[in-house]
């Protein structure tokens, strides 16, 4: 209904408008103060009611986060023992057979850092392509802001990558590293990849609420993006020879901006970053967070809809 009523709406007292009633039905609902019934709000208004529903947006994400591994034995241990097990593949094909880890100093805590900070993204993106698709009987069945069901799945790979930091950390100092006032920086590091993430996720679950193969899609998409983003192997020695375009490019990819940060962070002997790294950083996280936010609410009305 876009700005009338039906002829049987109800007035207030629960009668309908008297028959024969030569009022414009627009005049009648606004006389009865009647909206359209999912009508989009305002951005404000639309951001004021994500805000109160944040303690839902939590619990929705602790209970997804209990129930991914309550059948699994080892539960929440393989949220860890996941990307530890990738990232022994990728040593054995990439740093023992291919010879990636030349010119690295440390290959195992770099290689771990690198594919612990992708894999967050990674999740985020095809957790958020999910988020609207898997989720329609709850869209259906309760009325509140759709930008909460991504946002609280991103939410959980953040909790699980944080779980995850821990046998990071404790890799990285295993491995010969120092413990150092640097490492607080993995905290603005991992808040602006948060922040572009929950862009990420809601672009994604708006494409994903009406293109369901997009989940097929999805995989080859992030697995190119995983061979660009320098999780193996070192930009830097990769981009030597190459076009300066090509180099600019790779060294701005978002999937290598987060990934760096983190490992000039915790790692002593990593290159140190140039500061236009972080200005990527923020820069991927304002135009990624911002821009996916009005992207996913722009369709706010047409979700669980059809």
């Amino acid at each position: 209904m876009a700005n009338s009523v039906q002829a049987d709406t109800l007035s207030p007292q629960g009668t309908s408008a008297p028959p024969g009633s030569t009022e414009p039905l627009a005049d009648l609902a606004a006389r009865y103060k009647l909206t359209v019934s999912g009508a989009r709000p305002g951005l404000l208004s639309y951001t004021k009611q994500l805000w109160a529903r944040r303690h839902f947006i939590v619990a929705f994400a602790n209970a997804k986060t209990r129930a991914t591994y309550s059948t699994a034995k080892l539960g929440q241990v393989w949220q860890v023992l996941t990307p530890l097990m990738n990232a022994a593949v990728y040593y054995l094909i990439f740093g023992y057979l291919v010879k990636t880890k030349g010119g690295i100093d440390n290959y195992v805590a770099f290689l771990v850092t690198g594919v612990f900070v992708f894999t967050f993204t990674q999740s985020a993106v095809l957790a958020g392509s999910r988020a609207i698709s898997d989720q329609l009987n709850l869209i259906r069945a309760l009325h509140f802001p759709r930008a909460c069901l991504p946002i609280s799945f991103t939410i959980v790979q953040l909790q699980q990558l944080l779980f995850s930091m821990v046998v990071l950390c404790a890799i990285v100092l295993g491995t010969g590293e120092p413990l150092s006032l640097k490492w607080l920086l993995i905290v603005p590091a991992l808040v602006l990849q948060f922040v572009f993430n929950v862009g990420l996720s809601l672009v994604l679950a708006r494409i994903g609420a009406v293109m369901v193969d997009i989940k097929q899609l999805l995989p080859f998409i992030l697995r190119t993006w995983l061979y660009i983003s320098g999780v193996f192997y070192s930009l830097d020695n990769y981009t030597k020879t190459a076009p300066t375009w090509v180099a600019r490019v790779l060294e701005a990819n978002p999937g290598a901006v987060y990934i760096e940060l983190v490992r000039d962070a915790l790692i002593d002997s990593h290159s140190t970053v140039p500061a236009h790294t972080w200005a990527y950083a923020i820069g991927w996280a304002l135009l990624m967070g911002l821009g996916g936010y009005m992207y996913f609410w722009k369709a706010e009305e047409r979700y669980g809809r059809g």
